[in-house]
């Protein structure tokens, strides 16, 4: 609050009384004063939907033996819809919540880790103090209440920790789970629902001793979280840390190039068979892998059948061949197994492409480039998991278990939404270009790694106005540029790889909050920075890559108002 800035003697008592408050249940200070000032004094925000978060260790069984230890969201309604909680028994994969657009929600998030932790909104359209980013992660044993009004369109939205330091450890060991916004629109279509709306949330793992998963050498619920001293492997090193992740060659290789785990968890569990029945279906595919990138089809060849994608419905559907599907994305698919007979299986697939150019060729000088470059099996491949990036494997078996009628017929419009035009941008002629740069182990946005509260004269917009922003990627591997706080539209893009076998399954036709941006091209994108200001942050979605540096703020400032 400026000095210059005057308070009733009411509001003062009104303020300070909210600020005690916070003290008291943990909330941050400024957070408290923050919504305070835009509330008005004694003005209360009034929730919808009021739900408690909280995040703990927990036990769960995986697979028969020991149960395995992970980190859990557990979720109860304390006002509105119980429906508007789904939870996942026996599964890492938190709660799904159910929201409606224009609803109030209030969210109480309760961290019972003994690591520092915060709940980001992936993909929503919130208050830079609602988004829930490093700057406001609380510490053990503390809460932070999340205040919004739900904007968005009818989607497939996800939340999961975002804690400086922290965050591929705690999403890998759980610390994730759906967000599926409805609204008007979408309730006047013929789409599959109930038990025709499924989610299929991908993430890698790799199994360790005594059904514990495996991560890096000291990490984990399992793990001592005493500060280690001497190799730099501290949780904090490494995290947006600039320091070494835990456990030797291995580790530090995780950390520059991403984890591949060797066995497919789907919903949170090693992947069973799923049973169908000969009806459509809505199924909703999250890629919540720390790194890696799936490229979606069907083993029998059949198209896959696009309706939505990060930020709801497409104009139309979009029939693929194959659908590549990068860490954060989500894609909605149209399946409909009416015409298959009862007791077939299907398989979905990840199909092999190459997810870098010609490591061997790049990396073979000497230093830590050469011995990368040495590691890396046939020449642009991740030798450290049985399960690389860009290896064909399958993802999960649907059994077509009984029949039922089917009446649903695939909409030939699904939406109308407003497509932005680069002349409305302010910065046509000359876009903001952000290069992907790697020095001194750090990787960076042209040349600037995270840095805490830290946003450059470039990375400063104005409310209220369209830009276009150019990412412009490196020779070296694939990039999953996300946004917070809005969502974007692709323009173009360039450079493309012709022999990497990507393509053709890129779906750019609707509202993104991630993009998969392969080695050497451009991409370039279109966003309108409304109603917030304040900072947020631009990344890439490889958690270990924004790990290490490829994180940024940038900052959403007031138009300049002539006096």
């Amino acid at each position: 609050m400026k000095s210059s800035e005057h308070l009733s003697r009411r509001s003062f008592f009104g303020a300070t009384g909210l600020a005690a408050a916070s003290l008291m249940t943990g909330l941050p200070l400024t957070r408290a004063w923050a919504r305070h000032s835009q509330n008005g004094a004694g003005v209360a925000f009034e929730p919808d939907l009021a739900l408690e978060l909280t995040a703990r260790p927990q036990n769960v069984a995986l697979r028969p033996g020991s149960a395995t230890p992970v980190w859990s969201y557990d979720a109860k309604v304390l006002k509105g819809d119980a429906a508007s909680v789904r939870t996942h028994p026996h599964s890492t994969l938190g709660p799904t919540l159910h929201m409606r657009q224009s609803q109030k929600v209030r969210i109480d998030f309760v961290n019972e880790l003994d690591q520092p932790n915060i709940v980001n909104w992936h993909g929503l359209h919130v208050p830079a103090d609602m988004m829930g980013l490093p700057h406001y992660e609380v510490a053990p044993g503390k809460r932070y209440r999340y205040e919004f009004q739900v904007n968005d369109r009818a989607g497939t939205y996800w939340y999961h920790a975002m804690a400086a330091g922290h965050t591929p450890e705690q999403v890998y060991f759980g610390l994730a789970g759906l967000l599926i916004v409805s609204d008007d629109e979408e309730a006047a279509l013929p789409l599959p629902r109930g038990e025709y709306d499924i989610p299929i949330v991908l993430q890698d793992r790799t199994w360790g001793q005594d059904n514990q998963l495996h991560y890096l050498a000291g990490t984990g619920p399992a793990a001592s979280r005493k500060p280690q001293t001497g190799d730099g492997s501290t949780g904090q090193g490494g995290m947006m840390g600039g320091g070494m992740m835990p456990g030797g060659m291995g580790s530090m290789m995780t950390r520059m190039m991403g984890f591949f785990g060797d066995s497919i968890f789907v919903n949170g569990r090693p992947a069973p068979p799923i049973e169908l029945a000969t009806h459509a279906y809505r199924l909703r595919v999250l890629n919540a892998s720390n790194a890696r990138t799936y490229k979606l089809a069907w083993k029998d060849g059949r198209l896959l059948t696009v309706i939505a994608t990060d930020g709801g419905l497409l104009r139309e559907p979009v029939h693929k061949s194959y659908v590549m599907l990068t860490p954060g994305q989500r894609v909605e698919l149209w399946a409909d197994f009416s015409g298959d007979a009862v007791g077939s299986d299907l398989s979905l697939m990840s199909e092999s492409f190459s997810s870098m150019m010609n490591m061997g060729d790049m990396m073979s000088g000497s230093g830590l480039m050469g011995m990368m470059g040495g590691m890396m099996g046939g020449g642009n491949r991740m030798s450290m998991s049985s399960l690389p990036d860009g290896a064909a494997f399958p993802i999960l078996t649907a059994h077509i278990a009984h029949k039922v009628g089917n009446d649903l017929r695939l909409p030939a419009h699904l939406s109308n939404f407003e497509r932005l035009s680069a002349q409305d941008a302010i910065n046509q002629r000359d876009p903001r270009s952000f290069h992907v740069t790697m020095g001194h182990m750090q990787w960076g946005f042209n040349g600037r790694s995270f840095k805490m509260n830290s946003v450059a004269p470039d990375e400063i917009v104005r409310l209220g106005t369209t830009e276009v922003w150019e990412f412009v990627n490196s020779p070296m591997m694939a990039h999953a540029i996300h946004l917070h706080g809005l969502q974007f539209q692709v323009l173009e893009r360039t450079g493309s790889p012709r022999n990497a076998g990507v393509t053709d399954g890129y779906v750019d036709e609707g509202w993104l909050d991630t993009v998969l941006i392969m080695p050497g091209e451009r991409v370039k994108l279109i966003m309108r920075f409304a109603d917030f200001t304040g900072l947020y942050a631009y990344q890439c979605h490889m958690l270990e890559h924004a790990a290490a540096g490829l994180m940024r703020d940038y900052e959403v400032q007031a138009s300049r108002v002539s006096t």
